[in-house]
């Protein structure tokens, strides 16, 4: 049995405490970003990561265990189809709580919990073996030494003859003087 949650509870009861936070959790997957108090949003995000990280392994008993916790089934819809490959690159850190003002009735600290965006880059490999590095070596090492047989043969790139040169100075934008204005007789 998991062990209760150390001083006050959200809500009163440990239900109402469940029913709370999978409401939450619900329109935050509907929504992508919401805005309550800052404990509300602290006692979520691992609700929420957990059920993203479920939805990444995407078979049935997953799905299963999800809908126990968020009862709409179109919000899971949503959550294996959509949000889940969004992430499936990423280990971790699915939200993110932003800090905003108080709120104006009661003064309470608000904050925004939000989904992050996908990754845009790919992770990186990690660094080459001892092999790799010899090919790597070998290859620049041919690399050179074809370098220095064109320039012993005596071959030289020859210039292109579209780019403008150096001497030559370019046409501004402002030297315009050739054109004649048209006379506007409306």
């Amino acid at each position: 049995m998991p062990t209760p949650t150390k001083g006050p509870r959200l809500g009163g009861s440990p239900a109402h405490e469940r029913l709370m936070l999978a409401n939450l959790a619900t329109s935050l997957f509907r929504h992508g970003k919401i805005t309550t108090t800052e404990t509300k949003a602290k006692r979520l995000r691992p609700l929420a990561e957990q059920l993203i990280t479920k939805a990444k392994r995407g078979d049935l008993h997953a799905r299963r265990h999800v809908l126990t916790v968020v009862r709409d089934k179109d919000v899971v819809y949503t959550l294996f189809d959509q949000i889940a490959p969004r992430f499936a690159n990423r280990e971790g850190g699915y939200t993110r709580i932003v800090k905003t003002g108080p709120r104006k009735g009661d003064a309470a600290p608000m904050a925004i919990i939000e989904l992050v965006e996908e990754l845009t880059v790919a992770p990186t490999k990690a660094a080459p073996g001892r092999a790799a590095a010899r090919k790597a070596a070998r290859a620049d090492a041919v690399a050179a030494l074809a370098g220095e047989e064109t320039e012993a043969t005596g071959t030289a790139a020859v210039p292109a003859e579209d780019e403008p040169a150096a001497n030559e100075p370019l046409a501004s934008a402002d030297s315009a003087d050739d054109v004649e204005p048209e006379d506007n007789k409306s």
